[in-house]
């Protein structure tokens, strides 16, 4: 059974084009090609980035948010008690009234200590700043050196100027050592990412991650290394904005960081919206077919690159509707997240458990205060913050 699954994967009519096998593809007259078996040095790669995270967010991240004023704050954990704990992971971290009110008879505690006990569960959840600039930090550096690295590694190939040389002598093209280690980081640099996120148990960027990584390993596996590799270029090229963007919304320094984040929906536009449709993905819908008749690889690689260019238009809406909101004046103050707000929220807790809805912070009103602390959120109906959008968009896009 096992093998007959193994044979109908590596069917060679789903990878190549019908006049070619995987015997065209061996090693020989001077020719290296990609092969599924180089994949696996990618695992222990991916745990050495682990380790360099690791040292870099301690020694150096860390560092650099002490000295932007970013501090780690320490908070009230939630008490252990196993009903409340089991609902909260199997059932709803936002439970209803209702749903409130039956965990208090079934625990015997009352309804405002329940309250505040999923309050302080979610904050146990939520990054702090401290940690997200961390992040942040990490993924700046690899995204601006995998960028470097990509420029260096294709400034002299015909390719990145015409991309109808992506598909000449296709797929007899002969894998090239910096082609190997761009494309070997970046899925190690992703499987670095969805190790660390499987540790915090956020189920869509796992989903995320691994996404990726298929598409960058059947973009591997069946050759498409040049194409590959310009995809790869493309997306580096606006995240490294974002993930500055993030660091100096981090740091509060508001102005920088809504500068970085006009360049960044500059560079997002141009690279997501015009470079990718009408130059890669028109390279890999068009070009192929005057060399070979279509395949199975062949549309579902262009698929996915669709799905992708769809991912891309709904992240470019909600950009342009940040700017207008920023443009017109509606965009007042930063809902940094839902965890700030309810850090602001249990701050002004007493002891019983009553919320103080209008007592000021420390002489401020809660706008003030809110401001104080670097948020520039948006008015409502609707609540869309640059801290958000920018972490959402980085795992869209990663």
């Amino acid at each position: 059974m096992l093998d007959t699954l193994y044979q109908w994967f590596w069917w060679d009519k789903l990878w190549l084009p019908a006049e070619l096998s995987w015997a065209d593809l061996e090693d020989k007259d001077g020719r290296v090609y990609a092969k599924a078996s180089h994949l696996y040095v990618t695992v222990p790669y991916a745990f050495s980035f682990l380790l360099v995270r690791y040292l870099f967010e301690r020694w150096i991240a860390t560092p650099l948010a002490v000295s932007a004023g970013i501090r780690h704050r320490v908070h009230l954990k939630a008490e252990h008690n196993p009903i409340l704990e089991n609902y909260y992971s199997t059932h709803s971290r936002n439970p209803l009234q209702v749903d409130v009110n039956g965990l208090s008879k079934k625990s015997s505690l009352p309804v405002r200590q329940i309250e505040r006990w999923f309050r302080r569960r979610r904050r146990q959840d939520h990054p702090g700043v401290l940690k997200k600039f961390r992040e942040a930090s990490w993924r700046f550096v690899f995204y601006l050196s995998a960028f470097i690295g990509g420029i260096a590694a294709l400034y002299d190939k015909e390719w990145l100027y015409d991309s109808r040389q992506v598909w000449t002598g296709y797929p007899k093209q002969s894998m090239l050592d910096s082609q190997y280690w761009y494309y070997i980081l970046e899925m190690s640099f992703y499987g670095c990412l969805l190790c660390s996120v499987a540790f915090d148990d956020f189920k869509e960027q796992i989903i995320h991650h691994l996404a990726t990584l298929v598409l960058l390993s059947f973009s591997w596996c069946a050759n498409f290394i040049r194409v590959g590799t310009l995809v790869m270029l493309v997306h580096d090229a606006s995240d490294i904005l974002l993930e500055s963007a993030k660091l100096f919304n981090y740091a509060k320094w508001e102005k920088t960081s809504h500068g970085l984040f006009v360049a960044f929906a500059i560079v997002f536009m141009v690279t997501r919206l015009i470079i990718f449709p009408f130059w890669l993905i028109h390279c890999t819908w068009v070009y192929p077919v005057h060399h070979y008749p279509t395949f199975f690889g062949y549309y579902f690689f262009n698929v996915m690159l669709l799905v992708l260019l769809f991912l891309h238009i709904f992240w470019a809406y909600l950009i342009f509707r940040m700017i207008r909101k920023f443009l017109f004046g509606t965009l007042t103050r930063d809902e940094r997240s839902d965890n700030e707000e309810e850090e602001e929220q249990e701050s002004s807790l007493t002891e019983d458990g009553d919320v103080q809805q209008h007592k000021p912070f420390n002489g401020l009103s809660r706008d003030a205060a809110s401001e104080k602390n670097g948020c520039f959120c948006l008015s409502p109906p609707e609540k869309t913050c640059l801290s958000r959008l920018c972490h959402e968009l980085a795992q869209c896009n990663q």
